[in-house]
């Protein structure tokens, strides 16, 4: 390994031990000095110390972010190479993935020591996102060091546009690929990358999709903000009674559609505000013996996490509605400023509203291939909370 070369300095305003990889705006003496956004620096703490070596863009509230404490470790394509190939190891030889699917996140940002970079299997193509410039500079090295590990793979990269605007680089996404057919504990499903629902497909709530099956044989099943029908899907071929998808976005429903094809069963698709069709249910008097509630993220902003809170105290309060007695509820929420302790505070208050014991069974999160680094709690975005209510 060659030994870094000189870089650009970064200071820091405090005295700062190795931890957190993100480093906001507020946390960096302001410099003469203009660096283009993604420039790979070191990073000193107020007293001069060197604590770290990463990403620098001084026009995003993450200002710097820290892959490397080791003086003598480059930020470059040999780093980029040996962290992928210790993400793939972990998915292929501890967690053995590719046994129960052929949809799974390769690599997990923070979680594998990369942060703003994102990446998923699905099949033959790999879905490359980027949060990060410096990511976005690196991109070569990137995609040479995934064939590698995935020879042959059609790649997809891009970037959301609020995430270029914020970290000032273009990502100009190619024509997106046809969906491609994955496999999931053996069923089959279709992921659909340039929807805009994230990469394609939600391969974190892989296990939960699985598990709210098995509770909910022999039920009517609702699965509300269903995107491709997943916990729809795996509920009806584990023996459901019936099953109905809501979702406000009828492209979606076309693939969900097809996934319930593909598998054999019956899932009614109807596209809808979420809000309106459980009321319209309600008025109609129907009732659901599981239902799932699993609505996109509320929140990117600390500042709305109340808010977030509020929805979703809404969401479920109108779900308990249309829940027979002693049905289950799948609660779910993806939005990482909202913690697992404040989403648990909002389900009982739901159940006080409702005049109805809410009894929490299992707390989940992502799957294994979505680790997450001790230092970055932020990390475990994913709730999956399944209740009994009375």
């Amino acid at each position: 390994m060659n030994a870094p070369a000189e870089l650009p300095v970064v200071t820091l305003t405090t005295e700062r031990l190795p931890g957190h990889p993100w480093i906001w705006s507020s946390q960096v003496r302001k410099s003469d000095t203009r660096l283009p956004p993604g420039t790979v620096v070191d990073i000193v703490d107020a007293k001069g110390r060197f604590v770290g070596r990463g990403f620098w863009n001084g026009h995003a509230r993450i200002a710097l972010r820290v892959l490397t404490v080791d003086p003598q470790l480059p930020v470059d394509a040999e780093l980029i190479a040996a962290r992928i190939a210790q993400a793939v190891a972990l998915r292929r030889d501890m967690l053995d993935l590719d046994a129960q699917s052929d949809a799974w996140r390769v690599v997990n940002s923070e979680g594998d020591g990369l942060s703003g970079l994102v990446v998923d299997r699905y099949g033959d193509t790999l879905v490359i996102e980027y949060f990060a410039a410096g990511m976005w500079r690196l991109r070569d090295a990137i995609e040479s060091a995934l064939l590698a590990h995935f020879p042959g793979a059609a790649l997809y990269a891009f970037a959301e546009r609020h995430v270029q605007k914020q970290e000032s680089f273009d990502c100009r996404a190619s024509e997106p690929p046809a969906p491609a057919r994955v496999h999931e504990h053996g069923l089959t499903f279709h992921a659909a990358p340039g929807l805009g629902h994230k990469t394609g497909f939600f391969a974190d709530q892989r296990d939960n999709r699985r598990r709210f099956a098995e509770l909910a044989r022999g039920r009517r099943v609702l699965d509300l903000c269903c995107n491709a029908g997943g916990f729809a899907v795996h509920a009806m071929a584990a023996g459901a009674a019936s099953a109905i998808g809501v979702d406000a976005d009828p492209a979606i429903l076309e693939v969900a559609q097809a996934n319930a094809e593909a598998n054999g069963v019956q899932v009614r698709f109807e596209a809808a505000d979420m809000f309106d069709w459980l009321r319209a249910a309600i008025e109609r008097g129907e009732q659901f013996d599981a239902i799932v509630l699993d609505p996109p993220k509320l929140t990117r902003d600390r500042r709305q996490v109340t808010q977030a809170l509020k929805k979703y105290f809404a969401m479920n309060r109108l779900a308990l509605d249309a829940l027979a007695p002693g049905g289950l509820l799948l609660s779910c929420s993806c939005t990482g400023l909202v913690s697992t302790s404040d989403f648990h505070e909002m389900l009982r208050r739901v159940g006080l509203s409702a005049g109805r014991d809410v009894q929490i069974l299992e707390s989940q999160s992502a799957g294994p291939d979505h680790p997450v680094m001790a230092s970055v709690p932020e990390g475990r975005y994913l709730k999956a909370v399944f209740c009994r209510v009375s």
